[in-house]
């Protein structure tokens, strides 16, 4: 595992410290989850799970409907 050298305010590492503690995590983990989830290419399994969890949510065809004629776009 490689180390790296952040520098922060006195303000942001209070911050971070008190968030690392109340995750009950160093603050050296908390950075790193932060950073792992930042740059996450894909949604975390807990939002992928909502997925059609709202049955009487209407599709994008039926919002589209609703919303009458689109305007015509000039061309590039």
């Amino acid at each position: 595992m490689s180390q790296l050298l952040l520098d922060f305010d006195e303000e942001t590492e209070l911050k971070i410290e008190a968030a690392a503690r109340a995750s009950g995590l160093t603050a050296s983990r908390w950075v790193a989850q932060l950073v792992r989830q930042f740059v996450a290419s894909e949604w975390p399994a807990a939002v992928q799970e909502l997925a059609g969890a709202w049955r009487d949510f209407p599709s994008s065809e039926e919002i589209r409907a609703t919303e009458g004629v689109d305007l015509r776009r000039d061309e590039l």
